[in-house]
């Protein structure tokens, strides 16, 4: 097999594999801190229990994020020599900040664990509020650096060489602020859904009533709420996503939607599959005038299409499929909270139905399939480049071989990591369970221990 397919297979799996845990690891903390409020405001001690209880499971994850971080980290460099060049040249300041952000996260959740009964309620909330910006901190600034892959700025190459670098220019990048906003939004989302499929799933199998239904069905609708306005924004900010390429990367958001003539009044393609013979999206709905009003907000918008493009800088065309996959589920989401605020706040019904309860089940993997979606678009999209129009795929990749015994061995690595964490979080929760907990903390009356 070609060396760039392998190298590609390998740090996409890594990729893959990584961002479950790093963006759990964004989402988890906030979700612990909006616990912890309630907790403050209602001296409810459920919601410290829930707190404690997604700690616990935050620091096994952690525990697997930062090994697989730094298997991404050192791929980059053995992967892809040609990229690091550029980027420790002009895009260093990301890496080096995050070291600080990740210091910041991993110090105020020691405090947060270790001395949660010993520290005042506002000390509490403080060191949360610094573990979800370390957290967030930490994805916003590795992930600037894709961003920067897609709207680089802040150098110029004359020869062959690298001049004029600006590295805050290169870090504020066009897409900066976009691209952070996506990643903090749907982070948001993933932590908040997920953490709702385990407490649905919990609700399913506990016996309606009971003392453990109930503090499941809390841990439910908060996370639905938080989740569902987080969906939201991140549909929002999917419309400046689309704007953003429609400026820098015209080709990407064509592939996207299946666009092979330029037009205005573009029409928007929803579903089906991009046919290159034929061009055109086969079995999809199409909505008139849609696409260019996203673009630009005008219908008279002109929508660039494939073909002013060389078909050597097309992306692959399957991003179409990603794309509307991703957006479905976004949607979905969205639709599942909504209904659930209906359902629990204006029908005033005490009991969700069962096929209602096993769909919020289905919204935490749905939205990690999402972000796996979504991720795969942004990389797969920007195809084929590894710095948009400056610095090819095939350009940057490492020209050693014995790649295809790097992939066995790391995804073997996965897979027993994966065991692992799914092991060690059934052992622990199986031996803790809610009751267990509960009885604990009110036996005492103040807040538990995390």
């Amino acid at each position: 097999m070609d060396e760039l397919v392998l190298a590609r297979s390998l740090f996409g799996t890594t990729m893959a594999f990584h961002i479950i845990f790093a963006t759990l690891g964004v989402g988890i903390p906030l979700m612990i801190l909006v616990a912890e409020i309630m907790y403050q405001r209602t001296n409810d001690l459920d919601y410290s229990v829930m707190a404690k209880r997604w700690t616990k499971a935050f620091a096994v994850l952690l525990g697997v994020g930062i090994p697989t971080g730094t298997i991404a980290g050192v791929q980059l460099s053995l992967l892809w020599p040609g990229f690091m060049e550029v980027i420790g040249r002009v895009m260093a300041l990301p890496f080096q900040i995050e070291i600080y952000a990740f210091f910041i996260e991993a110090l105020f959740m020691s405090i947060y664990v270790y001395a949660a009964n010993r520290i005042a309620p506002w000390m509490r909330i403080i060191s949360l509020i610094l573990v979800a910006i370390g957290g967030l901190a930490s994805a916003v600034l590795i992930t600037n650096v894709h961003a920067f892959e897609g709207t680089p700025a802040g150098f110029n190459i004359v020869d062959g060489e690298i001049t004029n670098v600006d590295p805050w220019k290169a870090f504020f990048n066009p897409s900066f602020f976009v691209t952070a906003g996506h990643v903090a939004l749907s982070a948001y989302v993933v932590g908040s859904f997920t953490i709702a499929s385990v407490a649905a799933f919990k609700m399913l199998r506990t016996p309606f009533g009971s003392r453990v239904y109930k503090f499941h069905g809390k841990a439910l609708m908060i996370c639905l709420f938080v989740g569902g306005v987080f969906a939201f924004f991140t549909a929002i900010n999917g419309h400046e996503s689309a704007q953003m390429l429609h400026e820098y990367q015209p080709e990407k958001l064509a592939a996207a939607e299946g666009l092979f003539e330029t037009q205005t009044h573009a029409p928007l393609a929803i579903g089906g599959f991009t046919d290159r013979e034929e061009q055109e999206v086969k079995w999809g709905i199409e909505i008139p005038w849609a696409l260019s009003f996203l673009a630009g907000n005008s219908f008279d918008t002109e929508v660039i299409g494939l073909n002013d493009f060389p078909e050597e800088y097309w992306p692959p065309l399957f991003v179409h499929t990603l794309f509307n996959a991703m957006v479905a589920i976004g949607s979905l989401l969205i639709l599942l909270a909504l209904v659930a605020y209906v359902w629990k706040k204006l029908l005033k019904k005490d009991r969700y139905p069962k096929w209602m309860m096993w769909l919020f089940v289905a919204g935490g993997p749905l939205s990690i399939l999402a972000i796996e979606f979504g991720w795969i678009f942004a990389c797969t999209g920007r195809q084929p480049w590894t710095i948009y129009r400056i610095l090819s795929t095939e350009d940057s990749v490492t020209t050693t071989g014995n790649i295809a015994v790097l992939f066995i061995l790391f995804v073997t690595v996965y897979a027993i990591l994966a065991v692992a964490v799914v092991l060690v979080l059934l052992y622990y929760f199986k031996r803790n369970p809610p009751q267990k907990d509960l009885d604990k903390t009110e036996s005492k009356e103040i807040p538990l221990s995390t």
